[in-house]
């Protein structure tokens, strides 16, 4: 039994004050943190409830044209949200490509992002994890690594990050916002997540007692020309296996600016901005996409149930970039692009 003290927060700054303490945990939907509470993965001292916090359950326009995500809007209220579906329809797909409705309908924008990985050696545990016991070991290295890792990835760790969502906030360059103790602050969503090196316990930069607010998302969002594929084991409810985030801006036929997010391939959305650049000034073809699969898969290595996906992600971003040219084959029904 794990005894407990449970308080429910108005305020932003109530919150912040009564979650300080290295486990003290805040929960809004709660969709992760209780599976891991289950499984006795974390056992917390303290529980925060930051549900009754109105101002973070709201989506609003930024003044420079951005859309600005409360942290404890659903993920069903945002992807079908009239603005969000109309100008980030990218977001909109890839939240949807992700969990059930049911799920979806209780999971939170802050909390999609804090989403800790499904590698099944982590969830066991009776097996060692550096994520859950650091300097145990990682069996996945020599286990069933099927879901692993194939970029940036230690000898301490090959688990993937889980979200869909945060795919397509990398891919939009999207900003976290944060408050804790010490303020207020805002976070690139580059800099948000962590490779696992020799620190695979921390998946983000987020401090201790901080708590995510909001989500901007930048006036740029490919609304014209815009795919997420997601390859996975079964049709619904199912982690990827590779998914790519694309979405360019054409001029004169010609890509003026492109944006490229894996997920199921690291321990972070896994973007590569040289890639985005290499695109620019070429035409949506098959093979300016393979090429810049190769600027983002340059260094990828398999283990010895997933060496798949390198060749898997390498489709797949061709395949992602040349649906994006038409969003409406997307559509369910419409006949594939390709």
């Amino acid at each position: 039994m794990n005894n407990f003290h449970y308080t429910k927060a108005s305020s932003v700054d109530e919150a912040v004050l009564a979650g300080k303490g290295a486990e003290n945990y805040f929960i809004a939907g709660g969709t992760n943190l209780l599976d891991l509470w289950k499984y006795d993965l974390t056992h917390p001292q303290k529980m925060v409830d930051v549900n009754g916090i109105e101002e973070l359950k709201t989506i609003t326009e930024l003044p420079n044209g951005g859309l600005r995500l409360g942290a404890l809007v659903t993920n069903n209220t945002t992807a079908y949200h009239p603005l969000v579906e109309a100008r980030y329809p990218l977001l909109s797909r890839t939240i949807l490509a992700g969990a059930t409705a049911q799920i979806r309908n209780s999971a939170t924008n802050g909390g999609n992002l804090l989403q800790r990985t499904r590698c099944y050696y982590f969830y066991d545990p009776a097996s060692p994890c550096n994520k859950r016991n650091p300097g145990s070991g990682c069996p996945a290295v020599e286990g069933q690594n099927r879901l692993h890792a194939i970029l940036g990835f230690s000898d301490k760790c090959i688990a993937t990050f889980p979200s869909d969502m945060c795919v397509a906030l990398a891919a939009l360059e999207a900003v976290v916002r944060v408050t804790g103790p010490n303020g207020s602050r805002e976070i690139a969503f580059a800099d948000f997540h962590r490779l696992p090196g020799d620190r695979p316990e921390l998946d983000n930069t987020l401090g201790q007692d901080e708590l995510i607010t909001a989500i901007d998302l930048p006036p740029r969002g490919y609304a014209e020309h815009h795919n997420y594929l997601k390859l996975r084991d079964r049709n619904s409810y199912a982690f990827a296996l590779v998914s790519v985030a694309t979405g360019y801006e054409l001029e004169a036929g010609m890509i003026a600016n492109a944006r490229i997010a894996l997920g199921g391939v690291a321990h972070i959305p896994w973007r590569v901005e040289a890639a985005e650049t290499y695109l620019e000034g070429k035409a949506p073809t098959e093979a300016s996409f393979a090429g810049a699969a190769d600027l983002i898969l340059a260094g990828a290595q398999g283990f010895e149930h997933n060496a798949f996906k390198i060749e898997l992600a390498r489709r797949t971003i061709v395949r992602s970039g040349m649906m994006a040219l038409d969003p409406s084959c997307q559509r369910p029904g419409a006949p594939p692009s390709l």
